[in-house]
C-alpha cells in the first residue's frame, strides 16, 4: 500500500523548493509508478505553493470519496482512513507553509521601508 497523494506532494515540493536530491526524487517516482494522473499528476508536477494547494485539495477530494465508497467491513478501509487523516495533516502544513511565506515576503517590504526610512534616498 502506498500513499500517492503523499509521494506526489513531497514530487511537487522538491520543485518548488528546487531539491536536487535524485535518490528521493526516483523513490517517489518509483513509488507513483502508474498513478501519474488527475491530481496526483498535477501535484507531482506542481512549480508553485498555490498549485499544490490546489491539486491536493483535489486529491484530497478524491480520497475523501474513496473512503466514503469502502465498506467499513474491508481491510483496507482503516489504511484508507488513516491516509485520509495524513493527507488533511499535509494539506494543513502545506496551508501554514504557504503562510509563513506570505509573512517572510511581508516582512521584507517592512524591512526595505524601514531602511528607506533611516537611509532616504536622494530624490
Amino acid at each position: 500500500m502506498t500513499c500517492h497523494e503523499l509521494e506526489a506532494l513531497r514530487l511537487g515540493l522538491m520543485n518548488v523548493l528546487g531539491t536536487t536530491d535524485r535518490s528521493a526524487r526516483e523513490h517517489a517516482e518509483k513509488e507513483l509508478e502508474g498513478h501519474l494522473d488527475g491530481p496526483i499528476e498535477g501535484l507531482a508536477n506542481a512549480d508553485s505553493l498555490s498549485e499544490l494547494q490546489r491539486h491536493l485539495d483535489a486529491a484530497l477530494v478524491d480520497l475523501e470519496e474513496e473512503v466514503a465508497a469502502t465498506d467499513e467491513s474491508d481491510p483496507e478501509y482503516d489504511y484508507l482512513r488513516g491516509r485520509l487523516i495524513a493527507v488533511r495533516d499535509a494539506e494543513r502544513s502545506l496551508a501554514r507553509l504557504a503562510d509563513h511565506g506570505d509573512s517572510f515576503l511581508d516582512d521584507l517590504g517592512e524591512t526595505h521601508h524601514s531602511l528607506h526610512d533611516a537611509f532616504p534616498a536622494d530624490e
